[in-house]
């Protein structure tokens, strides 16, 4: 699977760290994940910072509008694309 559309849904944060434990599996090849609207805040943004710190060779886009990150979780993710392994090019 290289794409991955759950937006719009409840996920939430402990949706997103059961999405983030697929993202640090090395064998995750995910290139483009979509979480619009998804009720997610801080630590959600966390748990995606980390997976992607785990593995960060493939997912090159991110989809988060629309939810509530935070300053920090807007730093997070800032400071993890600004890392030479990640491939991160579209975060929006």
């Amino acid at each position: 699977m290289r794409e991955l559309q759950l937006s719009e849904n409840k996920a939430g944060d402990s949706g997103v760290k059961q999405v983030s434990s697929l993202l640090e599996d090395p064998n995750c090849k995910l290139e483009k994940l979509q979480l619009f609207d998804c009720s997610i805040t801080e630590k959600g943004y966390a748990s995606l910072a980390s997976a992607l710190r785990s593995n960060p060779k493939y997912l090159r886009e991110l989809d988060l509008r629309g939810n509530d990150p935070g300053k920090s979780g807007v730093k997070l993710l800032l400071d993890l694309k600004e890392e030479s392994q990640c491939t991160l090019s579209n975060v929006q």
